[in-house]
């Protein structure tokens, strides 16, 4: 397994994995599974109750932050996606707050999962600002899609593992290339 994602981007990169695309596992299979994953993470208080259509809503947002990862590896990113994403962060309701020692953070006035969105985004926001967003990125491989953070000095990590998903490109060129 790769080092995670630093700081908050750890939650990013955790949320978008919940599902695994080659064996469909999925972790967020009920609302009580979703409201314990949120809990467990810190995104949602113990005993925090969701309804299906906050889990539809869940499931959308991960699927909207994977394809932003899979746009910072070079892939493209369906216009929808920023327009759903700015959606979410409206239903949240974010403001900007500054602590007490003056550092301004994105923080969401919604409640519910608008709220686990808008902390989400918030991240996302961060991230950017600080020049680490670009290094989250999601394996390109058509079967996989797995989060993860580009510590490669030159940020030119490509695939989640070279011996998994890159081997399986290496293969395909190859018998592309009729070799």
């Amino acid at each position: 397994m790769t080092k995670p994602a630093p700081h908050e981007l750890v939650l990013i990169e955790d949320f978008v994995n919940t599902v695994d695309k080659e064996t469909d596992e999925e972790a967020l299979r009920s609302p009580e599974a979703l409201a314990g994953w949120l809990s467990e993470h810190g995104l949602a208080d113990a005993g925090e109750v969701f309804d299906h259509d906050a889990l539809a809503h869940a499931i959308a947002i991960r699927e909207d932050l994977r394809a932003l990862l899979l746009a910072n590896n070079g892939g493209e990113l369906e216009p929808e996606v920023p327009a759903a994403l700015t959606a979410a962060a409206t239903r949240a309701r974010l403001t900007v707050a500054l602590d007490a020692g003056g550092r301004a953070t994105v923080t969401p006035q919604a409640g519910g999962i608008d709220r686990v969105a808008g902390r989400l985004l918030g991240i996302v926001a961060r991230a950017q600002a600080d020049g680490t967003w670009e290094r989250l990125k999601a394996c390109p491989w058509h079967t996989c899609h797995y989060a993860f953070y580009d510590h490669s000095r030159n940020r030119s990590r490509t695939w989640c593992s070279m011996a998994v998903c890159g081997n399986r490109a290496k293969a395909a060129a190859y018998r592309a290339r009729g070799a």
